[in-house]
């Protein structure tokens, strides 16, 4: 099988790619590398441009006529950033997004698996969420996601397409062959900032947030290991078919969900965690809540085991673990700490 991945050089997208591989599937690497690593395509089949880009996906279906579905990944993704920048995650996010997503229309590849986030569900009592529980997009970030799963379900309706939108939770760890892992020089969420301080980049790890109204004061997640993540997509692309079949509408196919752990892990429980593993304590500080922080959520995860087959395998320590170890192997493979 082969697989068109926008945003297959990044942190996910190229863990995706890997999963692939080892399962004997062919990925086909779309990538503009305005935040992908090169590193991350070595020896596989690697398009570098931007999903604006008419002619070079003509030219990827040519190549390639043969790929099945397209995985979404490329888009800009931390939360603060787009409280400062949002006309940039709306360019990158929406528009450009939209235009490719009509692309595949028109090119004859209506199968589509689009990377969405939890950071659109409202916040709820006792904070686990399904596939309908309310949304709340409280950052331009999760708007720009919330926008594209309307903008895709939108266009299976009027053209044809078949999307399958899957609401990442928090991915934490690295691919446990080290063949990737986080890439930004500066990690926006915890477990990049904690191993940052544990490395000596940091020098305190600060608890955003301690009067949230959750168990002991800090923001509640459900932390996913990028393998399993990556291991979803896969059985996505594999059940395409009866996972659109399943939708209630059969006049919109387009079907949500949610890829998480079931358990809610909050920041305290996070660090508690992380030094167990790493068998130090670091240095914390309690600050104020960032600019599109929220209490946060964790996933009733049981439309992914319905529908995919699929079910998180990967325990909270292990991705501690591949997290510290790729830490260790940053210069080596990227260059840089």
């Amino acid at each position: 099988m082969k697989v068109l991945i926008t945003g297959g050089a990044g942190y996910i997208g190229s863990t995706i790619c890997s999963a692939l591989l080892d399962q004997g599937h062919t990925p086909i690497i779309l990538d503009s590398l305005i935040t992908g690593k090169i590193e991350f395509t070595r020896d596989r089949i690697f398009y570098r441009g931007d999903i604006l880009d008419t002619e070079l996906l003509k030219q990827i279906f040519t190549d390639h006529p043969d790929i099945q579905g397209t995985i979404h990944c490329a888009a800009l993704i931390v939360v603060p950033e787009s409280v400062e920048k949002p006309y940039e995650y709306y360019a990158e996010n929406v528009w450009k997004s939209t235009n490719f997503f009509h692309q595949l229309h028109q090119l004859g590849y209506p199968r589509v698996v689009f990377s969405s986030s939890a950071a659109i569900y409202d916040v709820v009592p006792g904070y686990m969420v399904n596939e309908s529980s309310p949304l709340k997009p409280n950052s331009p970030y999760a708007r720009t996601k919330y926008m594209m799963e309307m903008v895709l379900q939108d266009f299976c309706v009027a053209y044809g397409m078949k999307g399958i939108a899957l609401r990442y939770f928090n991915p934490i760890g690295a691919d446990p062959l080290m063949r990737s892992g986080i890439h930004a020089k500066d990690p926006s969420h915890i477990l990049g900032k904690l191993v940052d301080v544990a490395r000596g980049k940091q020098p305190v790890f600060n608890i955003t947030g301690t009067n949230w109204p959750t168990r002991d004061g800090t923001g509640i997640r459900d932390y996913i290991h990028v393998w399993d993540l990556a291991s979803a997509h896969i059985n996505a692309m594999q059940h395409f078919d009866s996972v659109i079949q399943a939708t209630d509408n059969r006049a919109c196919p387009y079907q949500v969900i949610n890829l998480g752990t079931g358990r809610g892990v909050t920041v305290r429980e996070m660090v508690i965690a992380f030094e167990k593993v790493y068998g130090q304590t670091l240095e914390k500080r309690e600050v104020d809540p960032r600019p599109g922080d929220v209490a946060g959520s964790y996933a009733n995860a049981d439309t992914a085991l319905s529908l995919l087959n699929w079910k998180a395998e990967m325990s909270l320590e292990q991705g501690i673990s591949d997290a510290l170890k790729w830490g260790a192997l940053r210069k080596e493979r990227l260059g840089y700490e």
